[in-house]
């Protein structure tokens, strides 16, 4: 077993009340904000990008704060969590009587039986070699030296707890500055994607009916409840998707950075934006299984574990391109799954190309995005603004969509170093650095350079 710490894992993403300012984006600094933005085909047609404020003046204003504080406050309290803390602000979770163990192979029934009535528990859940076993008297402690003593298992820990990481609610600023931010129209001057690369948001679900996400949605799953009904119960994935994809220049809504490439929906976390790390891995892997070419986790937590590197390995192996969020914390402490090897861990910036005071830093990071005041679709066909390194992250996966629309043939490996390699440096930064990794992505130039590799 390569770990057996104990940890929580967070969703990323909610925050920060900003109010509307006119400022210069910085990535292109010659454009300012207005009401259209209007671009030139490869054919010379001219294409407008209608913002969601002027077709929708109502968005929704998001009180998660207080929500998420609810949460952590019922895990801390309850008799059935297991809290950890790492230091002074930095908790994590786990189900106090759950353990999550991969047998090398699949065990046969009179063993499932012995094992059920050594530990007085019960199976509550199994997929393939994945068992997540429940006792009504050990806890995680005492069932992981039961498990792990047998040849069979390859290992066996606690059933960690994803948590929505709260920074702050926000207000929708007007304007999604974040596009021209990072060199969105001019690159889809190159390409605007393709409806056979495939794009997999494993979070909360993607609301299956929002009239901006509806035409761009695919066959998706229900880790949590094994179904094919991923819908949004939180709003959470449903943000994270209308980034990469709410339909572009439908006259409705917002404009995704993706213009034809399949979001997979996969719900692996609840109403309340938690979700094991059980659901997670298993989530990574259908994914895979049903030709996700990237997946995209709004997500982390600050200690490895087994189930879930093992689920990212297996995506690296099959070639697919995993990008996921720094955190949250304003720490330098490794957040996983960011920094497992072939991971792009994304950092967030504002609109100036400063660092998101929120936004981990470290290492791991590979590149930075857009991730305050990113106006997106939101859960019961909503709109909402929300600012934290889950914004940031999709803005990075929808890239490697593109990139791998202009050029199919490039590997995952060659994917992440077209975005790095192409990332614009901050602040005349000549080395990699802890806050914005390569630099602020460019999908121009990152385009540009994966054309250039037919």
């Amino acid at each position: 077993m390569r770990h057996r710490l104990i940890f929580g894992i967070f969703s990323l993403g909610l925050g920060i009340i900003l109010f509307a300012t006119i400022r210069p984006f910085f990535l292109d600094k010659g454009e300012q904000r207005n009401y259209t933005v209007t671009r030139t085909d490869n054919t010379g047609r001219p294409m407008q990008v209608q913002n969601v404020q002027q077709r929708n003046g109502q968005i929704q204003r998001i009180n998660m704060i207080k929500t998420n504080h609810q949460v952590v406050h019922q895990l801390n309290n309850s008799a059935a969590i297991k809290v950890i803390k790492h230091n002074k602000k930095d908790k994590s979770h786990y189900y106090e009587n759950e353990i999550v163990v991969n047998f090398k192979t699949v065990p046969s029934p009179e063993n499932i039986n012995q094992y059920l009535r050594d530990i007085d528990g019960i199976l509550k859940e199994n997929h393939e070699t994945l068992y997540i076993f429940k006792s009504n008297s050990k806890t995680a402690n005492e069932l992981e030296k039961y498990f792990i003593k047998y040849p069979s298992v390859e290992y066996a820990e606690p059933h960690y707890i994803f948590l929505p990481n709260e920074v702050n609610d926000t207000y929708y600023q007007s304007y999604q500055w974040n596009l021209p931010a990072i060199g969105t129209e001019r690159g889809w001057g190159l390409t605007r994607g393709s409806k056979k690369v495939k794009i997999a948001v494993v979070d909360t679900g993607v609301d299956l009916d929002h009239p901006d996400l509806v035409r761009r949605l695919t066959t998706g799953y229900n880790a949590i409840d094994n179904s094919n009904n991923p819908d949004d119960d939180n709003g959470h994935g449903s943000h994270v998707a209308g980034i990469i994809a709410a339909d572009t220049n439908n006259g409705v809504g917002m404009a995704g950075i993706t213009w034809y490439n399949p979001i997979i929906p996969v719900k692996v976390m609840g109403a309340d934006g938690t979700g094991g790390s059980f659901y997670v891995a298993k989530g990574i892997r259908w994914a895979v299984d049903h030709g996700a070419d990237v997946i995209n986790l709004s997500l982390g937590n600050y200690q490895t574990c087994d189930v879930l590197e093992s689920a990212v390995d297996y995506a690296n192996e099959k070639n697919v391109v995993v990008i996921s969020a720094a955190g949250n914390d304003n720490t330098n402490q490794r957040s996983y799954p960011a920094a497992y090897a072939g991971v792009l861990g994304v950092a967030a910036v504002d609109w100036d190309g400063n660092r998101a005071k929120f936004s981990n830093y470290g290492d791991y990071v590979d590149v930075a995005a857009p991730g305050v005041d990113i106006p997106s679709t939101f859960s019961n066909g909503e709109y909402a603004a929300l600012s934290g390194t889950s914004m940031a992250a999709p803005h990075v996966t929808a890239l490697a969509g593109l990139i791998r629309s202009i050029n199919p043939k490039l590997k995952n490996t060659e994917v992440v170093k077209i975005i790095t390699r192409s990332a614009q440096p901050v602040n005349k930064q000549t080395t990699r650095s802890p806050y914005f990794g390569n630099g602020i992505i460019n999908n121009e130039a990152a385009l540009q350079m994966a054309a250039k590799k037919k």
